[in-house]
C-alpha cells in the first residue's frame, strides 16, 4: 500500500458525451474529456472554446474613460508636456510600463517612467515620488497596474497641479481616487465586455487606442504580464496570450533571445509554462530584491549586448531570490518542527528578524504546500518595531475575513480569501497567532485540513498516443480558471522499474495493462523503486508529454503522485547481504519479527532496530502495519495470529533458515525400516564416528540420519548413552508420526513448501487467503 501525497478526487465523465464530442469535432477522446472537464456540454460550446480569434478581442473604446484619456494624452503631445508612466514592481507592472512607454515614445511623447521600490516606497502611488515628479516638471502621470487604491496620493498630485490617468485592474475600494480619468475593466461595473484583464491588458488597450490599430509588436509583453499575474485565462485573455506566445516564438527582439539563453529555453517552443516558470520569475525577482526598473530597460533593449547584460542581471537576481527563499523556508520549517505548539497550530504564523519581505509570500506558499495550513510569514524589523509579511490560505479559511476580525491589533492589511499582506507591531504577533488559531478551530474541519487534488481527466493506456498529446496543445493556453488537465491512470502494473539519474533519485517505469504499455518518468521519485512490489495494481497522477529521441516520438507519462490501495509483498527470500535489503525498508514504520531466539541473535547486529521475538505471549495489536518476517514460525497458527489481527500494508518476506528440511526431505518408511534393521545388528553403534560413511552408503544426508535417530529415541526404539546407540528389544509398536521431532519436521517441510520455496504468486496468494479471512 502506498498513500498518495494528496487526497484524489477523480471526476467521472459521461461516456456518451465523450464519444459524441470526439466524433463530431474529430478529436481524440482525451481532448474531448478535457473539454467536458472545462464545462462543455455540447459540441457548439466545445467548438467555441477551441476557436481563439479576434472575435474575442474588444474595441478599446468600449472601456469607460478611454476617449477622455486619449484626448488628454494628445493634448500633452500638442503642448509638449512631460508625461510620467508610474508602474509597479512585479512582472505585470514591468510589462505594463514597457507597453505604455513603447506606445508613447512611438507617438512622440516626452515620457519617462518610474517604478516604486518595494522596500522604500511600498506598493502603489507614493506621495514622495509624486512630489519628485512635480519637481521634475511632469504635467501628466499615467499609472499602470496600480493606482486604484491611491486616494491620498492622487489628491496630492492634483493639488500640485498635475493631471492623473489611472489604468488598473485591481479590486477597487468603496471610494475611488479623484483622478482625471480612471480606465478599469470593471469600473463602472459591467460597462466593458471582459472584466478580467491583467494590468498589462489594460495598458495594451490604451496603447491600441493611441495607435489607432492593434499594436501587434506589443503582444509578447501582454502574454508575459497576463500569465505571470495569474489572471483567468479565459475570454479575451486567451486571445491576448495565444497571440503573445506566437509573437515570442517568432520575435527578433534581442531581449527575447537573451531571456531564452539565460533561462535555458528554446524560443521556438515557448508556451505558457515557459513564461510562467522561467520568464515571469526572473522579472519578478528583480523587483523582489531591489529596483524593478532594470526589468523595463531589459524589455525595451534593442541592443543585443545590453539585452545580454540585463538578462544576466535578471538571472543573477533570480538565483539570489531562490537562495533567499530556500534559506528562509528552511529556517521557518525548523521553527515549526522544533516547536510542538506551533506545529500543532491550525494557522502557522512564523516570524524571523531580517527576513526579506519581498519573498515571504513565496515562503508562505511553500509552507502551505508542505503543511497544508493557512500560513503567515513575517519579517521582523526591531528598529521600526514592526512585523511585515504575507499570508497564504487553504480552502475553507477566508483569509481576508479572518484577518479583518483582528483590526485592533492589525492596523494595516489587505488581500483576498487566499492571499494577503500585512504590517503590525511586533508585540502583537503572538496574539495574532493565538487568535487566528482559535478562529480556525471554529471554521476548519479535519477533512478540510487534508489537501485534495482534483483530477478531471481519467484516461486509459489505449487512449494515449503522440497525436492525442499533440492535440492537447491545441487547447492551450492553460492557466487560471482554464487549468492544465491533471491526468489519472488507474489500475495498471509496472512491467519494469529502475532508478535513473546520477544520484538514482528519479524513477523510470514501463506501465502496462492487458493490451498496452506506456513509459513513465517520476522525477525525484526514485524512492518509490523500493516501495512498488511486483505485479501490484497501481494508480498514477501526472501529465502527458512526448519523448523525442533521434527523430522518434513516443508518448510518456510524467508522474506527480502514486497510489496503491492493496497490501504489498516484498520478496527478500534468499537475500544474503542483509544490509542491502534492510536499506530498502522504512525502518521507522516497520517491525522486524523473529519467531526463534537464535534468529534474533543472528540478525541483531545487522538491523538498526530492536527485533521482536514473537511468541504466543506477544500481542499482535502492538505491531506496525509493515512487518519483516525474518524466519519461519514453528507452525502456521503463530503467523496467522499476526495476519488476523494486524491491518497489514506491507510484508517483507525473508524467511531465513539454517537447515532446510524441505530441501533435505523426509526419509521414507523404507529408509526408517532399513536404518532400524541396521542399528539392530550393531549394538552400541557409535553414530558420531561412522555417520559420514553411513551417509555415503545409504545415500542420505547426515542431517537426515541424525533426524531418524532422534525419532527412534523419542519413540523409545533406541537408547543413546555416551554417544553409543543401542536398539531396545520388545518395545511396543508406535507410528513414526507420534514422535515430536517427526511432527515438527513435517510442519517445517510444509512451512518451507508454502513460504520459502513457493513462487512469488503462490506466496502472495497464500497471504491473501489469510488476510481476507
Amino acid at each position: 500500500m502506498i498513500q498518495s501525497q494528496k487526497v484524489w478526487k477523480i471526476e467521472e465523465q459521461d461516456e456518451q458525451l465523450i464519444k459524441q464530442l470526439s466524433s463530431q469535432l474529430n478529436i481524440s477522446s482525451i481532448a474531448a474529456k478535457i473539454l467536458i472537464a472545462r464545462g462543455c456540454e455540447n459540441s457548439e460550446q466545445a467548438a467555441s472554446l477551441l476557436k481563439i480569434d479576434e472575435s474575442q478581442y474588444h474595441d478599446p473604446f468600449l472601456m469607460a474613460g478611454m476617449e477622455e484619456a486619449i484626448t488628454r494624452i494628445e493634448d500633452a503631445l500638442e503642448n509638449g508636456e512631460k508625461i510620467l508612466v508610474y508602474g509597479d514592481y512585479d512582472a505585470d507592472g514591468i510589462t505594463s510600463t514597457t507597453v505604455l512607454m513603447n506606445a508613447l515614445l512611438d507617438i512622440g511623447a516626452d515620457v519617462s517612467f518610474v517604478i516604486p521600490d518595494r522596500f522604500t516606497h511600498g506598493y502603489g502611488p507614493n506621495e514622495e515620488l509624486f512630489r519628485k515628479a512635480y519637481a521634475d516638471g511632469v504635467n501628466l502621470i499615467i499609472t499602470v497596474d496600480n493606482g486604484i487604491s491611491g486616494i491620498e496620493q492622487v489628491k496630492v498630485a492634483r493639488e500640485l497641479g498635475m493631471d492623473v490617468i489611472i489604468t488598473d485592474h485591481h479590486e477597487p475600494g468603496d471610494v475611488l481616487p479623484d483622478a482625471n480619468v480612471i480606465i478599469h475593466p470593471r469600473i463602472p461595473e459591467g460597462h466593458y465586455p471582459f472584466g478580467e484583464l491583467a494590468g498589462v491588458g489594460v495598458a495594451f488597450k490604451l496603447a491600441h487606442a493611441l495607435y489607432g490599430e492593434i499594436p501587434d509588436h506589443l503582444f509578447e509583453y501582454v502574454a508575459i504580464g497576463t500569465i505571470a499575474d495569474l489572471v483567468p485565462l479565459v475570454g479575451e485573455n486567451r486571445f491576448l496570450v495565444q497571440r503573445g506566445l506566437q509573437a515570442l516564438q517568432q520575435s527578433t527582439n534581442p531581449w527575447v533571445k537573451a531571456m531564452c539563453e539565460a533561462s535555458g529555453t528554446n524560443q521556438r517552443e515557448i508556451n505558457e509554462e515557459t513564461v510562467g516558470f522561467y520568464f515571469g520569475p526572473r522579472l519578478n525577482a528583480i523587483g523582489r530584491l531591489g529596483s524593478a526598473e532594470p526589468g523595463v530597460h531589459f524589455l525595451m533593449s534593442e541592443d543585443p549586448l545590453q539585452a545580454n547584460d540585463l538578462a544576466k542581471q535578471l538571472n543573477d537576481k533570480n538565483t539570489e531570490r531562490k537562495k533567499i527563499v530556500e534559506d528562509i523556508s528552511n529556517e521557518a520549517i525548523s521553527m515549526i518542527e522544533n516547536n510542538e505548539d506551533l506545529k500543532q497550530s491550525l494557522v502557522l504564523v512564523v516570524a524571523g528578524e531580517g527576513w526579506n519581505p519581498g519573498v515571504v509570500g513565496i515562503v508562505a506558499s511553500r509552507l502551505v504546500e508542505k503543511y497544508y495550513r493557512p500560513t503567515i510569514v513575517l519579517s521582523i524589523n526591531h528598529e521600526k518595531g514592526i512585523a511585515k509579511g504575507s499570508a497564504r490560505s487553504i480552502e475553507g479559511f477566508h483569509l481576508y475575513n479572518e484577518l479583518a476580525k483582528n483590526r485592533d491589533i492589525l492596523p494595516h492589511f489587505g488581500g483576498h480569501p487566499m492571499a494577503a499582506g500585512m504590517t503590525l507591531p511586533i508585540e502583537h504577533v503572538e496574539a495574532l497567532r493565538t487568535r487566528l488559531n482559535e478562529q480556525a478551530k471554529a471554521c476548519l474541519s479535519e477533512e478540510q485540513l487534508v489537501q485534495k487534488l482534483q483530477i478531471d481527466v481519467p484516461i486509459d493506456l489505449n487512449e494515449i498516443t503522440v497525436d492525442a498529446i499533440q492535440e492537447i496543445r491545441k487547447l492551450a493556453p492553460f492557466g487560471t480558471e482554464f487549468p492544465k488537465p491533471i491526468f489519472a491512470i488507474q489500475n495498471v502494473k509496472a512491467k519494469s522499474l529502475r532508478k535513473i539519474g546520477s544520484a538514482e533519485n528519479h524513477l523510470k517505469m514501463e506501465l502496462e495493462d492487458a493490451y498496452n504499455s506506456l513509459d513513465a518518468i517520476g522525477f525525484n521519485k526514485g524512492y518509490l523503486h523500493d516501495e512498488i512490489s511486483y505485479g501490484i495494481a497501481l494508480s498514477l497522477v501526472g501529465d502527458l508529454q512526448i519523448n523525442e529521441w533521434q527523430g522518434n516520438k513516443k508518448p510518456q507519462f510524467m508522474v506527480q503522485d502514486v497510489r496503491i490501495n492493496e497490501w504489498q509483498l516484498y520478496d527478500y527470500r534468499g537475500k544474503s547481504q542483509t544490509s542491502n535489503w534492510v536499506a530498502k525498508v522504512n525502518i521507522e514504520k516497520t517491525d522486524f519479527i523473529a519467531f526463534f531466539k537464535q534468529t534474533k541473535d543472528h540478525f541483531e547486529q545487522a538491523i538498526p532496530k530492536e527485533i521482536i521475538h514473537f511468541t504466543d505471549e506477544v500481542n499482535p495489536l502492538t505491531l506496525h502495519k509493515n512487518i519483516v518476517l525474518l524466519d519461519l514460525p514453528e507452525n502456521f497458527l503463530l503467523l496467522e495470529k499476526i495476519l488476523n489481527k494486524v491491518q497489514i500494508e506491507r510484508i517483507y518476506a525473508h524467511f531465513h533458515t539454517d537447515q532446510s528440511a524441505y530441501f533435505n526431505g523426509m526419509p521414507t518408511r523404507d529408509h526408517f525400516k532399513w536404518y532400524y534393521g541396521f542399528l539392530k545388528k550393531r549394538p552400541a553403534f557409535n553414530l558420531n564416528e561412522h555417520i559420514q560413511k553411513l551417509s555415503e552408503h545409504i545415500g542420505l544426508n547426515m542431517e537426515v540420519i541424525k533426524f531418524m535417530t532422534t525419532v527412534f529415541f523419542e519413540l523409545g526404539f533406541v537408547t543413546i548413552e555416551n554417544g553409543l546407540t543401542t536398539v531396545n528389544e520388545n518395545v511396543p509398536k508406535q507410528a513414526l508420526s507420534e514422535a515430536p521431532s517427526y511432527k515438527m519436521r513435517s510442519q517445517q517441510i510444509e512451512l518451507e513448501q508454502k513460504l520459502v520455496y513457493a513462487t512469488y504468486s503462490e506466496l502472495k496468494q497464500w497471504f491473501n487467503e489469510r488476510l481476507s479471512s
